[in-house]
Formats: C-alpha cells, sequence, structure tokens
C-alpha cells in the first residue's frame, strides 16, 4: 500500500512522506471544521433546514476535496465557501426574495459554465497568464485575508463604526489562547516539530474544555436525517431576472478558485519553471464539479480553501493531503459533536500562523520596478480589507492594466490581464 501510495501521488519526488500527508490533511481539516456549523447557520437563514445543509456541507467538501486530490494530486481542500453562502442567503434569498430552491437552481447553473469553462482552454490561459508579480501579491494576500479571519475569530480585532476595525479586549480568554496557540505553534515550528500545527490547536482547543470556556460536545453521533438532495429549481433560475445572479456567482468561483490556487501552491513551490501551474486544467475540473454536485446536494457555491495553506504549511505536498481531509469531512457525518468542540480562536492560531508565512511572498518582488509592486500589494491590501479574494484581484488587474499603460509598457502587460481587468470593471460597475 505505502508504493501505491507513494507511485501514484508521487510523494517522494514532491519531497514528502506518507506521515508527513496525513498529518497535512488531518492539519487542513481542523482549519476547515468551522465551516460544517458556520455554512448550515449562515443558510438556515434563508429558510434551509440546519440538519440538511449540515449533510450537504460534509459530503459537498468530501467530494471536492477527493476530486481535487485524485484528479490534479494537489493538497488543496474544498467546502462550501464563505462568502458564497453570505450572498447565497443574505444577497439572493433574503435581499432579492427568491426561494432558496432557486437559488441552489442559480449556483448549479453557474457550477455548469464554470465546469463548461474549465473544459475550454481560455481559462487555463488566463490563469497561466498572470504575472509573476500579481501571482506573489495574491498568495500574501491571501495571507492577510487568512489574519484577519483569525484575528476576527479570536476578537482580537473588533468591528468600529468609528474605525472599521480596532482592538477586541485582549484580557479576555479568547484572544489570549489564539495568541497562546500562535506562539506555541511558532516555537514548535522554530524546534523542527512534525505536526506542530496540529499540536497547537489541540493544546488550545484541550485547555478550553478544561475551563469551561468551550463545551465538550461528545465524539460520535447519527447524521441528521434530513436532506435538501435534488431540491434545487433549475426552472426558476432560468429567468432574465437571475441573469446578473448568475454571473456574480461565477465570477466569484472562478476567480476566488484562481487566487487561491495560485497562493497555495506558490507557498507550496509547486509552480514549474515557467511560473505556471501544473495540471491546472484538472485542478478546475475538480473544483468547478464540486460547484455543480454542491447545488445537487443542497449547499451554496463550493470552492479552493485559502485554509488549505495549514495543511502545506504543515508538510502536504500532493492530492494525498486533499484525500485525508476529504475523508474527515466524511466522517464528520458521524463525528459532529467533536468538530463542533474545537473552539474558533483554537484554529484562528493555526490560519495567524499560516498568514505570516505567506505574507513573506512579498520579499520576491521586485521592488525597483514600481509597475509591478504597486498592484500587487493593492492586490495583496485590498483582500482582507474587501473581504474577498476575487475583488482584491479584480483591482490588483484594474492597476496593474492601467499603470503599464500609463507608464508607456503596454507591451509588459499580457492580454489575458487586459481581458481580466476589464472584466472586473464590468463586474463593479454594473453587477
Amino acid at each position: 500500500m505505502n508504493n501505491w501510495l507513494n507511485n501514484f501521488f508521487a510523494i517522494e519526488r514532491n519531497h514528502s512522506s506518507i506521515q508527513r500527508e496525513l498529518i497535512a490533511g488531518l492539519t487542513t481539516f481542523l482549519a476547515m471544521a468551522y465551516i460544517t456549523v458556520v455554512n448550515p447557520a449562515i443558510l438556515s437563514e434563508a429558510g434551509m433546514d440546519f440538519g440538511a445543509v449540515f449533510v450537504a456541507t460534509c459530503l459537498a467538501a468530501a467530494l471536492g476535496s477527493i476530486a481535487m486530490g485524485l484528479l490534479a494530486n494537489y493538497p488543496i481542500a474544498l467546502a462550501p465557501g464563505m462568502g458564497q453562502n453570505a450572498f447565497f442567503a443574505y444577497g439572493i434569498c433574503i435581499g432579492m426574495g427568491h426561494s432558496w430552491q432557486v437559488a441552489l437552481g442559480a449556483v448549479f447553473i453557474s457550477g455548469v459554465l464554470f465546469l463548461i469553462i474549465s473544459v475550454l482552454p481560455v481559462r487555463e490561459w488566463l490563469i497561466n497568464s498572470i504575472p509573476r508579480s500579481l501571482k506573489l501579491g495574491m498568495a500574501a494576500g491571501i495571507g492577510l485575508f487568512l489574519a484577519i479571519i483569525a484575528l476576527s475569530n479570536g476578537e482580537v480585532v473588533v468591528d468600529n463604526p468609528a474605525t472599521l476595525i480596532s482592538f477586541g479586549d485582549l484580557t479576555q480568554p479568547a484572544p489570549m489562547l489564539l495568541m497562546l496557540g500562535f506562539a506555541l505553534i511558532a516555537a514548535l515550528t522554530a524546534r523542527g516539530v512534525v505536526g506542530a500545527v496540529v499540536i497547537g490547536i489541540l493544546v488550545v482547543t484541550v485547555i478550553a474544555w478544561g475551563t469551561g470556556l468551550t463545551e465538550f460536545k461528545g465524539v460520535v453521533s447519527a447524521p441528521p436525517s434530513a436532506s435538501a438532495l435534488l431540491e434545487l429549481d433549475i426552472s426558476g433560475a432560468l429567468n432574465v431576472s437571475m441573469l446578473t445572479v448568475i454571473l456574480t456567482l461565477l465570477l466569484i468561483d472562478v476567480f476566488d478558485t484562481a487566487g487561491t490556487l495560485v497562493g497555495v501552491a506558490t507557498r507550496a513551490n509547486m509552480l514549474d519553471a515557467d511560473g505556471k501551474l501544473p495540471r491546472l486544467n484538472r485542478a478546475l475540473l475538480a473544483d468547478s464539479s464540486a460547484t455543480a454536485a454542491g447545488a445537487l446536494l443542497g449547499t451554496s457555491s463550493t470552492t479552493s480553501y485559502v485554509e488549505s495553506a495549514a495543511g502545506v504549511e504543515a508538510g502536504g505536498r500532493t492530492g494525498l493531503t486533499a484525500i485525508v481531509t476529504g475523508v474527515l469531512f466524511l466522517a464528520c457525518l458521524f463525528i459532529a459533536p467533536l468538530a463542533q468542540s474545537i473552539p474558533p480562536f483554537a484554529t484562528a492560531a493555526a490560519l495567524l500562523f499560516v498568514a505570516c508565512i505567506m505574507v513573506r511572498s512579498l520579499a520576491d518582488l521586485e521592488w525597483d520596478d514600481i509597475t509591478d509592486t504597486a498592484p500587487a500589494v493593492v492586490a495583496a491590501i485590498s483582500m482582507p480589507l474587501s473581504y474577498s479574494i476575487a475583488d482584491g484581484i479584480g483591482l490588483g488587474f484594474i492597476t496593474y492594466a492601467a499603470i503599464k499603460t500609463l507608464a508607456g509598457r503596454a507591451s509588459e502587460c499580457p492580454l489575458a490581464v487586459y481581458i481580466i481587468a476589464i472584466i472586473f470593471a464590468l463586474k463593479f460597475t454594473f453587477l
């Protein structure tokens, strides 16, 4: 079995080991487990059954992650995306008044369109044409995005009507345990301890259980019997009024995926000699298929997860990492109480550590060329501040095209950059 796994996933060629891949898969799962609770909570606001969405979330994450591992051999896990689920519930259903069945139909159609685009060479050409500076900016931006998520989940930063964000009460248990977990993970990593991220998460979790900050809800339970399988309304989504909704879902999914794939792959040193992503078309097929399948199962758009960077930092370099994560999401159907017992500030410690690692990609920018560095920095800082990977990417592309053109260096700007810049300019204007 070890030989088969090593040959199939090219583990040794990717400078990894089976043990390291298993630990990485567990690390990614722990960093993503919150979605099994958060996604049902958000979609239930649209009238969906909490238990049905819980089952759909676990199944969509499992199928998407396993597909990514088998098809593309990437250590990138998938699950229903944050942001997409909020747009589903508060934008499409509550804001526009559409039923959740119609919203699922729109997600399915966007997934099919995504699949068609992924089969065609145009999307691979678009992503592989991204300049190196923007790829580095995306990786750093995802790191900053993870940082603000982590600090928010740990109540280190809170919303403020005057300054947008401000410090929370750092004397409270949540921020103190977050910083303790973060320091422990960093220190163990510096000492070369294998599984430092997992150890940090577990230590903080056990402290939270022991002090009563988080309830230990048990280990095993039967999955909910409710189901939203095939409850989507495709005919209702095939309406002129839903056109902008479908296009918005498509754009978010396409460029969220692009940003995550590029950012995580850059951190994992998976780009080839030309700075391109190998097996990109397979990764896109896995991601787009997961969106369509997720809609059939009964959840919002499924996408590649930035939290996969936690597994990469733990040593994951192949699809075995993603498959382990997917299997754990399947198991989560039966160990939901345990997954729900992990406090958000415990996983936040891991995300903050990964954020610090990813931000250092900015050091590889050619800082003497402002036409390259300025757009990369704009993309990086826009992701956390807009709370959207896709919007940060869009602003980065628009800035890159504008600066290169105004500097008289339009020939250095690939055609794909102009196309993506125009697409996002239209999105920001009309969608």
